[in-house]
C-alpha cells in the first residue's frame, strides 16, 4: 500500500504543509546533538556508533511501530502510520518557499531582494552575484532539496517498503541526510559541531545512502526531460560537481532542461561575471566546471517546476501500476 501511503502524504502535505520550526524538527536537533556529545569520543568505532544510534536506531522504532500496528491492529493503522511518517519527512513544502520567494524576486527583477533571499536560505555570500549567477544557484539548490525532500525519500521508502519493512526507509534517508548536515561545519563558522571521525563518518554513510537515490533522479528527470541530452549530461559531465550524487543529478537536470550548470561563483564571488547570452557551446568545455547549455534564464525556473512534478508523476503511476498488479496477482 505504499501508493495510497505517498499520495495521502503529499495531498495532506500539500493542504497542511509542516511549519518550518516544529518540535519534531527540533526534537532531531535535540537528538543529535545528545548523541553527538554524548557518544562521540573521536575514534572511527566511536563514530559508528554515533551515526549508528542517530540514524538507524529511529529508522528501527519507526519499523517496530509499524510492525506492532500490522499485527496488533491490522494494515489500515499501518498505512497510517506510514503517511504519518512520510508526512515528516516527504514533501515539497519544507523547502519550496524559500524557491517561491527567490522566483517571485527574480521575475520582478528585485536583484537585491533575491541576493538576500538566497544568502538566507543558503548561508552563502550572493551579494556579487550576477542575475544569471543567482538564477542558477536558485535551479541547483531546489533541484537538489527536490531530490532529498521528495525523490530520495520516496527511493528508500519504497524499497523497504516492498520488503515488509514498512516506513523505516524514509526515516534512515532523512536522518542520514540531517545528519551529515548538522554534523558538518557551517559555512563561516570556526568550531566543529562534532569530531573529525564523526564527520567523515556522517558523509561517507550519506554519500552510500544517497548512490542509489541519486541516480533514480537523474532517471526520472531523463525520462521526463530531454532523454539523450540527460543521459550524454549524466554521463560526461557529473564528475564537473564536487559531490558524485549531487553531480549525478545536477548534470542530467541540466541535460533534460538545457541549461548551464555548475561553477565556482558562491565560492569566489569577486570572480562571478556574467555569462555572453545563447548558447554556451565551448570548445574548450572540458577546462570550466560548467555544464553546456543555455545561460541560466528566470524561465528555466517553470521549467524546473516541470521537470520535478512530472517525475513525481511518475514515481506515482508506476507504483500505482505495482500496487494494481499485486492486488490482481
Amino acid at each position: 500500500m505504499s501508493f495510497f501511503a505517498i499520495l495521502f502524504a503529499l495531498l495532506i502535505e500539500q493542504a497542511r504543509p509542516l511549519a518550518a520550526h516544529n518540535p519534531i524538527h527540533a526534537g532531531l536537533r535535540t537528538w543529535a546533538l545528545w548523541v553527538g556529545r554524548n557518544f562521540d569520543a573521536g575514534r572511527p568505532h566511536h563514530a559508528w556508533v554515533a551515526w549508528s544510534l542517530a540514524v538507524v536506531l529511529p529508522a528501527l522504532l519507526a519499523l517496530a511501530v509499524h510492525w506492532l500496528l500490522l499485527w496488533g491492529l491490522g494494515w489500515p493503522f499501518a498505512v497510517l502510520w506510514s503517511v504519518a511518517v512520510l508526512y515528516l519527512t516527504l514533501g515539497f513544502r519544507q523547502f519550496s518557499h524559500h524557491f517561491t520567494r527567490l522566483r517571485d524576486a527574480l521575475e520582478e527583477d528585485n536583484q537585491e531582494r533575491a541576493r538576500l533571499l538566497l544568502a538566507e536560505w543558503q548561508q552563502v555570500d550572493a551579494s556579487h552575484l550576477p542575475r544569471s549567477e543567482m538564477v542558477r544557484h536558485v535551479i541547483e539548490y531546489s533541484v537538489l532539496a527536490a531530490h532529498r525532500h521528495v525523490f530520495g525519500v520516496l527511493a528508500w521508502f519504497s524499497l523497504l517498503a516492498a520488503l515488509g519493512l514498512g516506513p523505516a526507509g524514509a526515516v534512515f534517508y532523512r536522518m542520514a541526510e540531517f545528519v551529515a548536515r548538522f554534523w558538518t561545519p557551517r559555512r563561516g563558522t570556526v568550531a566543529a559541531p562534532a569530531s573529525l571521525s564523526l564527520q567523515v563518518v556522517a558523509l561517507r554513510s550519506w554519500t552510500m545512502a544517497d548512490w542509489l537515490p541519486a541516480r533514480l533522479t537523474a532517471l526520472c528527470f531523463a525520462v521526463v526531460g530531454s532523454f539523450e541530452e540527460a543521459i550524454d549530461g549524466w554521463r560526461f559531465h557529473a564528475q564537473r560537481f564536487p559531490n558524485d550524487n549531487d553531480g549525478v543529478v545536477l548534470a542530467a537536470t541540466a541535460g533534460a532542461i538545457n541549461v548551464r550548470l555548475g561553477g565556482e561563483a558562491l565560492k569566489l564571488p569577486q570572480a562571478a561575471l556574467p555569462a555572453p547570452p545563447g548558447l554556451v557551446v565551448d570548445a574548450n568545455i572540458d577546462d570550466s566546471d560548467q555544464t553546456p547549455g543555455r545561460e541560466p534564464e528566470v524561465g528555466h525556473l517553470r521549467s524546473v517546476v516541470g521537470l520535478v512534478w512530472r517525475s513525481v508523476v511518475v514515481w506515482l503511476l508506476l507504483l500505482a501500476l505495482l500496487t494494481l498488479a499485486r492486488l490482481l496477482g
